[in-house]
């Protein structure tokens, strides 16, 4: 695993300005040092970095009106073989669609801010970027590749039910591996081996631990 820096295109927009895609994107990297270097200076559960990010995020521009967290989104009738595959996991009444929740998503302006469950067709139609976060929260135990691959797989399912709808989105996967405790972090093949798999899929790929760190959107 290499350390890696991001690098900042040159910005265009600034809190009080709508948002398009190019936009999100510049400015999810020009927010991505602040998340590091506080991450890095704190221990808390996933909620808690969720929190931060969100925090580095205003702080770069992105509008209040823009993003929200914990974004629950009826996907009725999925066609992804992923969310057709969880939603048969259900009790038969409750099947015929899948709630993917994001930890955090950024939205075009025409969201206006509202993002409540109800307005999941306006929510759909108004996604710009998904954002899963995994954190290192674990006593004695590390975030396993599996659950980061799972939630990889997720965020390309997602993609794929937004774009048969008509629309579109950025996914990327966010790791805060930041335990003090090297026995608690991810070994560097894993995180290698994660990132190969977010590229694979065409999902952005967000990662920072003491030492290290990698920041790639698609």
């Amino acid at each position: 695993m290499q350390q890696s820096v991001c690098h900042l295109p040159r910005l265009i927009v600034d809190r009080r300005d709508e948002m398009d895609v190019t936009q999100a994107k510049q400015l999810v990297v020009r927010a991505w040092p602040q998340i590091v270097a506080e991450t890095r200076e704190q221990l808390g559960g996933e909620l808690h970095y969720q929190a931060v990010a969100y925090h580095c995020l205003r702080q770069a521009g992105v509008p209040a009106r823009q993003m929200g967290m914990n974004v629950k989104q009826w996907i009725d009738a999925p066609i992804s073989s992923l969310f057709q595959a969880w939603d048969q996991k259900k009790k038969e009444a409750f099947r015929g669609g899948f709630e993917p929740v994001p930890d955090i998503v950024l939205f075009k302006p025409e969201v206006a801010g509202n993002w409540q469950r109800r307005n999941a067709e306006a929510t759909i139609a108004n996604m710009l970027m998904a954002i899963e976060v995994k954190a290192s929260e674990r006593a004695n135990g590390r975030l396993s590749v599996a659950e980061i691959v799972r939630d990889i797989a997720k965020l390309a399912a997602h993609r794929e039910e937004i774009e048969h709808r008509g629309h579109a989105m950025t996914p990327v996967m966010m790791v805060i591996d930041v335990a003090s405790d090297a026995r608690e972090r991810m070994r560097a093949k894993d995180v290698d081996y994660c990132a190969a798999r977010a590229a694979e899929q065409q999902v952005g790929w967000m990662y920072v631990s003491p030492d290290a760190d990698a920041c790639v959107i698609h």
